[in-house]
């Protein structure tokens, strides 16, 4: 599997090939839409929270006496059965819907994301980001410069641009550039990949992949 490396100036430099053991892997959509799950459930909070009887207002008066009135007996009106009363068994606020996915399991699943790509042809490599002015309109003009050059990212409209780490000009250059979105090798993850319909990755986080 090979991809196309190219300059800030959008210019064709070389072709690489990408490492087979990343990029040419067998597909598990299977563990894709698990490890999506998985992070999604991860990102939600518990908000939701119902009062318990000890909680709502209302009088702690009993309702009537304990005996003689052929009715059953009861202490006051917080009780769950009666309207107004509190929740018997209603969620606390402190529910915990985290799940989690092996080591493992987060590697294939990213593989196999990175694999789609690479066999869609999605996939461009920039040399080296340090030359690149932070300037949103620098980050518009290599965008224009490679959506010129290639069909399918001309076609996307979400495209991810992957580093090694948060680069301050990188940033600055397409941090508000529209649909552009910044990614880090070290917080990458399957549903930040799945979001986007192509991928710019500098040459440095390709080499860094296999480590």
């Amino acid at each position: 599997m090979k991809a196309q490396i190219y300059n800030i100036k959008a210019e064709k430099v070389e072709e690489m090939s990408l490492p087979k053991e990343i990029f040419d892997t067998k597909i598990s959509e299977k563990l894709i839409s698990q490890a999506i799950r998985v992070y999604l459930a991860n990102q939600r909070s518990s908000f939701a929270k119902a009062k318990t009887r000890s909680e709502v207002a209302g009088t702690r008066q009993k309702v009537w006496a304990q005996k003689g009135t052929g009715r059953a007996r009861h202490g006051n009106r917080t009780a769950p059965i009666f309207v107004g009363g509190g929740s018997a068994m209603g969620p606390d606020g402190k529910q915990n819907y985290s799940l989690r996915l092996s080591k493992k399991m987060k590697v294939v699943a990213l593989n196999s994301v990175l694999t789609k790509f690479a066999q869609d042809k999605k996939i461009i490599i920039i040399d080296s980001f340090k030359e690149l002015t932070p300037k949103v309109k620098e980050g518009i003009k290599l965008l224009t410069g490679l959506r010129a050059l290639d069909e399918v990212l001309s076609k996307s409209s979400k495209v991810g641009i992957i580093t090694t780490k948060t680069l301050p000009n990188v940033k600055r250059a397409f941090g508000n550039v529209p649909k552009t979105n910044l990614l880090s090798l070290k917080s990458l993850n399957v549903y930040d990949l799945s979001n986007q319909n192509f991928l710019i990755i500098s040459k440095k986080t390709i080499e860094s992949f296999s480590k």
